[in-house]
């Protein structure tokens, strides 16, 4: 009866409020405990509104639609950072990359308040191992700006890495050990790079070996001890590719080499893959002028080689050739010329000055071909010259480079076919000038971005002749109606090859003397300004 009594009572407008403030209490102590027994298995909350935004001529940044700062960890950088995967679409990229930095962690040791500035410098991204597949940007952590790991340039692929690098030739790995990525992060974080400066050449690079920068953590056992260690920056870049051209060895490997390692000042450690002995002895003088080590052969030592900071790939990003990329870097072609002068020795700063009755010839150097584009009345041509008041030198460029180096610095003007030993024109002095002649069959193209254009980057004067079909002896090979010579074109359709098999493989020149002529006394006006 009383309990009745109790429930049909109704509460007074005191009571309902005690009631209330203690049901909040009650409240607030059952989510404290929540709280407390179940943290460590909470999951990190997501930023909200985050995008990738890229416009026209602006680089691609990850902004907060909130304004709200973005806070993550710092493997969560690395992740976007090397999560370079060539197999990726650039969407898959970029979904991935915006994924990983949406995340945030509890951990109050690693946790950290980080600002990205750029994830992508160059917004270059292909589905190609042989091309580009992203550039890394800057990254700001607090306040601090760290260089980006692995990064696009125009004609190379390279990486800039510090820490603990460890490099196994046996698996083609560079090793990238951090107590701080876990083990997804290491799993998933790789790039495929293959350290020859000739980026999208394809048969260039499938003579190049492929390397794999992969990102681990220390706690895996596969990891490889360290059994050579090294207390200077490392460099590690292939001689495949072309390097067996003349050409290709200066601005492919050499050029590009300058660029990435004189920096150092010698102190500088190369590691090279698909070495060349001979390549080495013939560019001796050059890499122990740009390192004061011994060049290590990475494929065939046998040791894992440990660094604290290396650079995979040499750096190139310009696509012109035999030049520097001044607005790219702290050097220029004139730099680079003067390193040349330096470490050959090289005397002769500029040509000569011709005046008036001045009694001192110009020194003028026909390069003599023996085996494809050579000058079939070279004695003529030598005989013409110097009654129009050239001192000739006739020679051909061989692999003594120290020899041709001190040959070219000594003249004024060079005289030649298209073709690898014009590559020689790094050593002439400055206000020399190049004759290039170019054969017949349409090859002006490949005329103007080998040499021509380099010549004017050097200070060298420029001049062209291009041979007329009478001047080739392709018309002893072929009848008059031949498509070799009457159009050019069909021929260059089905590729390089072909064109080089013929224009360049089968032609020697025979020069029209008094058409030539006056390409020679022009040499001589541009030496009198």
């Amino acid at each position: 009866m009383m309990y009745d009594t109790l429930l049909s009572r109704s509460f007074s407008k005191h009571e309902k409020q005690k009631l209330g403030y203690g049901g909040l209490v009650i409240f607030f102590l059952i989510a404290f405990s929540f709280c407390t027994v179940f943290k460590p298995y909470l999951g990190s909350l997501r930023v909200l509104n985050l995008r990738l935004s890229i416009e026209a001529g602006r680089k691609l940044e990850i902004v907060n639609d909130t304004s709200i700062s973005l806070l993550s960890s710092r493997e969560n950088i690395m992740k976007s950072t090397l999560m370079l995967n060539d197999r990726g679409s650039p969407q898959q990229i970029i979904k991935k990359i915006a994924r990983n930095n949406n995340k945030t962690t509890n951990d109050k040791n690693s946790s950290q308040q980080i600002i990205i500035k750029e994830i992508i410098e160059e917004t270059t991204i292909v589905n190609n191992t042989n091309r580009s597949h992203t550039v890394a940007g800057d990254i700001i952590i607090n306040n601090k700006i760290e260089p980006a790991v692995c990064h696009a340039a125009e004609r190379s692929d390279f990486c800039d890495i510090k820490g603990d690098v460890r490099i196994d030739a046996n698996t083609s790995t560079v090793f990238v050990v951090s107590s701080e990525i876990d083990i997804a992060a290491a799993n998933t974080s790789s790039w495929k790079i293959r350290p020859y400066a000739r980026k999208g050449d394809i048969v260039a690079m499938k003579n190049t070996r492929e390397w794999s920068l992969k990102l681990v953590t220390n706690h895996k056992n596969s990891i490889p001890k360290c059994t050579q260690n090294h207390n200077v920056h490392g460099i590690l870049f292939s001689l495949g590719g072309y390097s067996g051209n003349h050409f290709h060895a200066f601005t492919d490997i050499i050029v590009p080499l300058f660029s990435t390692a004189r920096p150092f000042n010698g102190v500088v450690q190369f590691l090279v893959t698909d070495i060349q002995q001979r390549w080495i002895a013939k560019f001796r003088v050059l890499l122990k002028a740009l390192s004061r080590y011994d060049v290590i052969d990475i494929d065939n030592t046998g040791h894992v080689h440990c660094f604290t900071s290396i650079i995979v790939g040499l750096k190139r990003q310009s696509s012109k050739e035999l030049s520097i990329d001044t607005s790219k870097f702290g050097y220029s072609t004139k730099d680079f010329r003067q390193f040349l002068s330096s470490s050959y020795s090289l005397r002769k700063t500029s040509a000569i000055k011709m005046k008036n009755n001045m009694k001192k010839r110009p020194r003028l150097l026909i390069i003599s071909r023996k085996r494809s584009r050579a000058f079939t009345n070279v004695n003529e041509i030598a005989k013409m010259a110097r009654r129009l008041g050239y001192k000739v030198v006739v020679d051909e460029p061989d692999a003594n480079v120290s020899r041709s180096a001190q040959v070219m610095n000594s003249c004024d003007v060079v005289l030649g076919v298209h073709g690898a030993g014009l590559t020689n024109i790094v050593f002439l002095p400055e206000n020399a000038v190049l004759i290039q002649v170019v054969p017949f069959g349409g090859a002006e193209w490949v005329s103007k971005t080998f040499f021509q254009e380099p010549a004017k980057e050097m200070n060298i004067r420029y001049l062209e002749y291009k041979i007329s079909i009478e001047e080739s002896s392709l018309i002893q090979q072929y009848p008059a109606d031949h498509v070799v010579l009457r159009n050019p074109s069909v021929i260059q359709k089905q590729g390089w090859e072909a064109f080089k098999s013929i224009y360049f493989d089968k032609q020697n020149v025979k020069l029209d003397l008094n058409r030539f002529r006056y390409t020679l006394l022009k040499a001589l006006e541009l030496l009198h300004q």
